[in-house]
């Protein structure tokens, strides 16, 4: 009897091209616009903007336009769907390589000096402060974190506080938006950007630290009808699943940019 041909799992027909499994990379750490894509690969934009929509089209990419400049749009990869593609992929392959969700980061003990990240947004009274938040109580105090605007709000978002607090157990109440100036002789070993308009203003860092970019759009901006207090528990749950992926990244770095005496 002839065995039973089984299809080529989608993740891995999608992934397995050498240009779309550049693409991955490059989107698994921080959103992108095509012509940065283009700068990155080397390659014409035409052959870019194909294999991106092959990616969309399978589900691991997702793309919506810069609130800066509404011509631009941001690539988003999917890590959870990736996830969820590698797990099935090596089912489909054996049982006996079903891939468990992965456990969280474990806390680094004994590094030397603890990562220091900034996360940044325009008013710095929403999605940088929830950020700042969640990454501190789920590093249980083993990165230094804070946030900052370009132009900061006078204070923290009601719903922003109140998410953190009804769904995470965070207390923020006391917490004030702060400039970007205050902040930028810090040192830092990752500056996050959380939305499109604080990319193209933050000032440079003397010590390069990395830069990374997740384009959310503002809970508070309104216009999709919802209510406003929904839209800040989406947000913060997309911050957080982001914030998940980071933690192996920084449990994986430990060399930091900045000596212990600043």
């Amino acid at each position: 009897m002839e065995p039973t041909v089984q299809a080529v799992p989608a993740f891995v027909r999608l992934a397995a091209h050498p240009l779309r499994w550049r693409l991955l990379t490059e989107l698994a750490m921080s959103d992108l616009r095509v012509r940065e894509l283009v700068g990155l690969l080397g390659q014409p934009q035409n052959l870019v903007s194909y294999h991106l929509r092959l990616l969309r089209e399978g589900g691991l990419v997702t793309a919506h336009r810069s609130s800066f400049d509404s011509r631009d749009s941001y690539y988003h990869l999917d890590l959870e769907r990736c996830a969820d593609g590698l797990a099935a992929a090596g089912t489909g392959l054996h049982p006996a390589l079903r891939l468990d969700p992965a456990p969280p980061a474990p806390a680094a003990t004994g590094r030397p000096a603890r990562p220091r990240v900034l996360f940044t947004c325009t008013g710095n009274s929403a999605r940088s402060p929830i950020a700042e938040a969640l990454l501190r109580h789920r590093t249980d105090g083993d990165a230094e974190v804070t946030s900052a605007g370009s132009h900061p709000g006078p204070r923290l978002h009601p719903d922003a506080v109140r998410i953190l607090r009804e769904d995470y157990g965070i207390d923020v109440g006391g917490r004030r938006p702060r400039h970007l100036d205050t902040v930028a002789r810090l040192g830092f070993d990752y500056v996050i950007s959380l939305c499109d308009k604080v990319r193209e203003v933050c000032p440079e860092f003397t010590d390069r630290p990395r830069q990374i970019h997740w384009s959310i759009p503002d809970p508070a901006a309104g216009g999709s009808g919802r209510p406003g207090h929904a839209a800040f528990r989406r947000t913060a749950a997309q911050i957080d699943t982001r914030i998940r992926y980071l933690l192996p990244v920084l449990a994986m770095n430990p060399e930091v940019n900045h000596d212990d005496t600043g």
